[in-house]
């Protein structure tokens, strides 16, 4: 069992920045790919970032790709989304979410995780 808590949303002017966290506690979290994904109202959840379980793999999807990175901090359990020159676009809630090891399949789809994080909100203002 893994438990996600996200944290660091908020809101910004577009043109800056914010650096979600999604700290895990449970066993052997190492073993899990973290995904981060995004929902605006009346839409449906969307592929933001994910990082490979063996940290040997990482993707953006192209709405994001050159403004945020995901990195991982395995000694604190945490999974980071910094987020730059944000645009008014971006504001949705965040969710982290984790994908076991034993899975093979790609991460850009929800459906591919164990476990979510109960979400935090991000608001860009133009």
């Amino acid at each position: 069992q893994v438990q996600l808590v996200e944290s660091g949303g908020g809101l910004v002017q577009a043109g800056g920045s914010l650096r979600l966290s999604c700290a895990a506690s449970g066993r052997m979290f190492s073993n899990y790919g973290v995904g981060w994904f995004r929902q605006a109202p009346g839409k449906v959840r969307e592929f933001a970032a994910g990082l490979s379980w063996s940290g040997s793999n990482i993707y953006y999807a192209d709405s994001v790709k050159g403004r945020f990175t995901i990195s991982r901090d395995s000694a604190k359990n945490t999974v980071y989304l910094q987020m730059n020159s944000l645009k008014p676009e971006d504001t949705a809630v965040y969710y982290c979410a984790a994908q076991s090891f034993r899975r093979t399949a790609t991460m850009y789809l929800a459906v591919n995780y164990d476990y979510w994080g109960q979400g935090t909100q991000v608001t860009v203002s133009s």
